[in-house]
């Protein structure tokens, strides 16, 4: 049985999210409810941080006290310069999404792979299995490294190459190309990385690349079937939503601050709910 942390309860325990523009994120009504739902005196609060003021924040994380905060695009690589340890996966991925306080320490890690790992096998066994992740930033990175640990070969595709073939020397992945490139690419899996299709009508591939009876998921999450999920919808593949991996993250995070495991029903609900609501 794990033990519960002895610190929550002497006072409201802060959390929350470091990104840029704060938008309208769902992390703070998946985390709150299940706070609620686990008994916890704790909230989680959105911080909107522009990249240049990021080092502020996380002296500010350090002053107030904050149990944990999640970052978010754009400061997933930048924000490993101001913490006083990486994990060893975060360390591998090159990029860290979690910032938990371990006594006087802020320790970096990553649970974005373990998010996209968890939402992939719902549809698919990576396994032996042929995948092309588009993107080459922080969660690129994340999706690259939980397919090679799950036993999938790997192409980065990007529009910028050069970030591509970085990206996939780094984390040893069967090569790199352009977003194109997709059309001669015979895959099982595909994962977008990329902003496109957030809240509008893009998508970052022609329909006519993508292939039946694969799996494409998006981790675009709003809206909830982006262009490039229809697309795929209609050409007789499994579209996945962004939404579950974002979920199975946010779990992961709850258990490295607690040690407890984390209502995914309930977080699940709470992310729902928080899709119908306003900005």
């Amino acid at each position: 049985m794990s033990k519960p942390d002895p610190n929550i309860g002497a006072a409201t325990a802060l959390c929350g999210i470091v990104l840029h523009p704060a938008g309208h994120t769902r992390s703070p009504a998946m985390h709150n409810a299940a706070f609620g739902a686990l008994g916890l005196d704790a909230a989680y609060l959105a911080f909107d941080v522009p990249p240049e003021r990021l080092g502020d924040a996380i002296a500010g994380v350090r002053a107030l006290g904050l149990r944990q905060v999640a970052v978010s695009i754009p400061h997933k690589e930048n924000v490993m310069q101001h913490l006083d340890r990486i994990d060893e996966t975060a360390a591998a991925i090159g990029a860290v999404n979690t910032v938990t306080r371990r006594g006087d320490e802020l320790v970096g890690s990553n649970t974005d792979w373990t998010g996209a790992l968890r939402a992939l096998e719902r549809e698919i066994d990576p396994k032996g299995r042929r995948a092309v992740v588009l993107g080459a930033g922080g969660a690129a990175r994340a999706v690259v490294y939980a397919l090679l640990h799950a036993g999938a070969e790997v192409m980065v595709l990007n529009r910028t190459e050069a970030r591509a073939r970085v990206l996939s020397r780094a984390l040893s992945a069967s090569g790199s190309g352009s977003l194109a490139d997709l059309a001669d690419l015979p895959h099982d899996i595909l994962v977008n990385t990329t902003a496109v299709g957030l809240r509008s009508a893009a998508s970052p591939v022609p329909a006519e690349h993508l292939r039946a009876e694969s799996v494409v998921m998006d981790a675009v999450y709003e809206p909830e079937q982006t262009r490039l999920l229809a697309d795929a919808e209609a050409r007789g593949a499994r579209p996945l939503g962004g939404k579950w991996m974002l979920v199975h993250q946010a779990a992961e995070q709850l258990r490295l601050w607690t040690e407890r495991d984390a209502p995914i029903a309930v977080m699940a609900a709470a992310f729902d709910a928080a899709g119908s609501e306003p900005e």
